[in-house]
């Protein structure tokens, strides 16, 4: 597994966890490393503060492109890749679209339910073909 593999696990179970204590994630990770738990790679807190920092935006764009799924409905774990996923389409520009989706597919696959790595690859894939409508 590669750093940024292993940075995007990391950064996912913070997102996780702190919205399962209702938390803020930022507060969570500056906690992390403060109590020498912290992430080892410096894009987990890129990714963390990039997610929170957008959001609300971030959110809106998931809301229009997962046809007939709320937010709300979605598996928190699913809810967070495609924070990151977005995060990355979006924001990071020395990422490229297909190592964000496939990522975002991997973490899926190995952490959450059979039919999400398949709905992960839609609503990512559906951002990335109008990623230019979006931004």
């Amino acid at each position: 597994m590669s750093a940024r593999s292993k940075a995007r696990k990391r950064a996912l179970d913070i997102l996780y966890a702190s919205e399962m204590r209702s938390e803020n994630p930022v507060e969570a990770l500056e906690r992390a490393i403060a109590d020498g738990e912290g992430p080892t790679n410096d894009y987990t807190a890129t990714l963390v503060r990039g997610v929170v920092e957008h959001q609300a935006r971030i959110d809106e764009v998931l809301s229009s492109y997962s046809e007939g799924w709320a937010l709300s409905r979605m598996p928190a774990v699913d809810r967070n890749v495609l924070r990151l996923g977005v995060w990355e389409l979006l924001y990071a520009d020395d990422v490229p679209d297909a190592v964000a989706v496939t990522e975002a597919m991997a973490l899926v696959t190995d952490l959450s339910t059979d039919e999400s790595p398949q709905f992960v690859n839609g609503v990512l894939g559906s951002i990335v073909r109008n990623r230019e409508s979006i931004a």
